[in-house]
């Protein structure tokens, strides 16, 4: 397995009843938390309806965690192209780039919520070719070309960033559900796939046939793409044992499918649960388990089954969920950082290795330690010798570089 990267997605998902200024708070102190347990990326989505979804600029948040971080990768996840002019995004981005000293990458969409493009007036099925058409202006723009383009929905008038991202290039990727259109798009214009899909069991189930769309619309628009681009969402609670994780995670994991899932997504196939045990039963401990909530070991055992089932990816997303409290939330972050990351990039083998290799040579280190302190005895031994002969005592010992007083 290569080394894989690690970041987490803020939807967010905040059950109804805070404060939008504290959540909004925590959001970034989340981000904040994450940099310095050396997360590698952090995804913020845009969203204008369901109470749930609280933050609908993704880059004026990750504007203001650009200030509160130094290394973690700052993604918008997404911003739903549908909605924006494609000259304000790239200008949005290319300022996001040069806030965030060139760490800012462009994730997209067509728009995930029915009810965003409802109070837009936005025809849903005119959405993804809307997407589509967007990136055709976008990555031109963000390379420095001026650029003409008439549509039904924006016009550019030899357009051209006045200045251009920090980086050399910004990357872009797209969000892949269950359906290939994610994956298509992405073929078809070089990007990386954020799998969002992935944490549901429809999703998982398709992820071993999702790269090979990416990768035939690559083909055929004569383009490239690469695994290492490719992120997986896991959704996740890490505790120190299961029964700690599942007694910190079912209450909220029961209200966020209850109210949020079944009640304001109305999710077909989906139904309430009875009770919070029931809820961990089946989302984390079915065989259709669509989550981890258990133990390191678990999130790691996880990972390698879902690399192995598709061949491979770049990035493990954990999903940021308010199933437990923020205290246990936060712990289960540091939990992965210090035990899963390590483990899944083999950062602990070398350490391993020379641990076993000082074992299996311990006959050896104990000789060599046993001439040593020999030696050691030996020479303890003459000068006490020295010492004890007469008239030795006293006697000065002249250092080489000494001058010879008697000449003066």
């Amino acid at each position: 397995m290569d080394r894989l990267r690690f970041g987490a997605f803020l939807a967010p998902h905040h059950p109804i009843g805070e404060h939008p200024m504290l959540q909004i708070e925590r959001d970034l102190e989340l981000a904040e938390l994450l940099d310095k347990l050396g997360y590698d990326e952090f995804w913020c989505g845009e969203h204008h309806s369901t109470g749930w979804e609280t933050i609908a600029s993704p880059e004026m948040f990750l504007a203001g965690a650009a200030q509160r971080t130094h290394r973690i990768k700052l993604g918008t996840g997404v911003v739903s192209l549908p909605y924006h002019h494609p000259f304000l995004v790239a200008q949005r981005i290319t300022q996001l780039d040069h806030m965030s000293g060139g760490r800012a990458i462009l994730g997209t969409g067509p728009g995930a919520l029915p009810s965003d493009a409802h109070v837009l007036g936005i025809d849903p099925l005119t959405q993804r070719d809307r997407q589509d058409e967007a990136i055709g202006v976008i990555k031109p723009l963000l390379a420095g070309e001026r650029v003409s383009h008439e549509s039904e929905w924006f016009t550019l008038n030899d357009a051209a960033l006045q200045i251009l991202p920090m980086q050399q290039e910004v990357e872009m990727a797209t969000a892949s559900m269950v359906s290939p259109s994610g994956m298509t798009l992405a073929g078809k214009y070089g990007m990386g796939v954020l799998s969002i899909g992935s944490m549901s069991t429809a999703g998982i189930q398709s992820l071993p046939l999702q790269w090979s769309f990416a990768e035939e619309s690559a083909e055929k628009f004569g383009n490239v793409v690469d695994r290492s681009n490719w992120r997986v969402m896991f959704n996740f609670h890490i505790a120190e044992t299961r029964e700690e994780a599942r007694e910190q995670a079912k209450h909220g994991l029961m209200r966020w499918h209850n109210e949020y899932t079944v009640g304001t997504l109305m999710r077909a196939g989906a139904s309430a649960f009875d009770n919070p045990d029931q809820a961990v039963d089946e989302i984390a401990f079915s065989e259709t388990a669509s989550a981890v909530i258990g133990t390191p070991d678990d999130l790691i055992n996880r990972i390698r089954e879902m690399y192995e089932i598709t061949g491979g990816f770049g990035a493990v997303i954990g999903f940021a969920n308010d199933w437990a409290n923020i205290e246990n939330q936060r712990r289960s972050w540091d939990l992965v950082a210090r035990y899963v990351v390590p483990e899944i990039n083999g950062y602990l083998e070398p350490l391993r290795t020379s641990r076993q290799y000082v074992i299996d040579h311990r006959d050896s280190f104990e000789r060599a330690g046993q001439a040593v302190l020999n030696k050691i005895m030996e020479n303890d031994r003459a000068a006490a010798a020295l010492a004890e002969t007469p008239g030795t005592a006293s006697m000065p010992i002249a250092s080489p570089n000494a001058p010879d007083l008697t000449k003066s």
